[in-house]
């Protein structure tokens, strides 16, 4: 998936991910694609907002208010992120009135 979306997206320069894509994911980002895989760090281990990872999360949160997104019902993967497509633009539209 890394190679599709770097090879579909010339303008990436990185990705982010959690801790469970330490090791061989950072090394293929860096020697196949020759781009940077950044990897979230706890910073205690209490409940602590990960620096961008609440951007991903509050978005999900929005896009589930969403039912045609709730159940995949879609047959090819082009229709179901047009749905998503469509869902954000409806979510960005509101947020400018």
């Amino acid at each position: 998936m890394l190679k599709a979306v770097a090879a579909k997206y010339a303008s990436l320069e990185a990705f982010s991910g959690d801790a469970g894509y330490r090791g061989t994911a950072v090394e293929f980002v860096e020697t196949a694609l020759k781009l940077k895989l950044h990897i979230s760090q706890k910073t205690k281990d209490a409940f602590a907002v990960l620096p961008k990872r609440w951007i991903v999360e509050r978005t999900f949160a929005w896009l589930g208010n969403y039912l045609g997104l709730a159940k995949d019902f879609e047959i090819l993967t082009a229709s179901a992120e047009n749905r998503v497509r469509i869902a954000m633009i409806q979510i960005s539209l509101a947020k400018c009135m």
